[in-house]
């Protein structure tokens, strides 16, 4: 098979598990999802992305992390609620931390500076998978939460845009997908009396 063949089949075969568990991937898997990262377009190299990678004992720190932000933005949450949080970072042995850290008032818009870390959280994806692990990016409500962000230790400039929990998969979920076609148009777009919008 070529090399172009099999980077087209990892692609059009990734998909998003939760069910995840050991073993996770070692130093130099990591190393190598990090390495994919960083290939990932950068206007202007600015080098946005941060990534903080979290396993062991730090699980249980980010855990009880997730349970305090809960309290703090809904102090009516019950504990199930509260515990449903807590779980969040145990869900995986490896979970990567992705931020954008945003140059505010730079030529390069912000939008894009946090695109270019999005596009390095995809590259881990994509590169767990080649490696043989299942994956899942997640967001929520810390990712979005300023006083989450500063006691998980990003500097204000940054902007968490997720998290993706790396294992091995537990289940093989369904790999289908809605056909391109639907979301496509070609361009100039017609209008429906068949004439080019303008």
């Amino acid at each position: 098979m070529s090399r172009t063949a099999g980077a087209l089949d990892a692609l059009l075969s990734r998909v998003s598990t939760g069910a995840l568990a050991d073993p996770g991937p070692d130093d130099a898997q990591l190393r190598l999802m990090l390495e994919a990262a960083v290939r990932a377009p950068d206007h202007g190299k600015l080098r946005p992305w941060r990534f903080f990678v979290i396993r062991g004992e730090a699980r249980t720190r980010l855990s009880e992390l997730f349970a305090a932000s809960i309290r703090r933005r809904e102090p009516a949450a019950g504990e199930a609620q509260i515990a449903k949080e807590r779980a969040k970072p145990l869900r995986s042995p490896v979970t990567i931390a992705v931020a954008a850290r945003v140059e505010a008032g730079h030529k390069i818009p912000e939008i894009e500076q946090i695109l270019s870390a999005g596009a390095a959280a995809m590259n881990i994806l994509n590169a767990a998978h080649g490696l043989g692990f299942g994956a899942k990016w997640v967001t929520g409500a810390n990712c979005y939460d300023a006083e989450f962000g500063a006691a998980f230790g990003l500097e204000a400039a940054d902007r968490l845009v997720g998290f993706i929990h790396i294992g091995t998969a537990l289940e093989t979920p369904e790999t289908a997908r809605p056909d391109p076609a639907g979301y496509t148009t070609d361009w100039p777009v017609q209008s429906s009396s068949g004439t080019a919008g303008t």
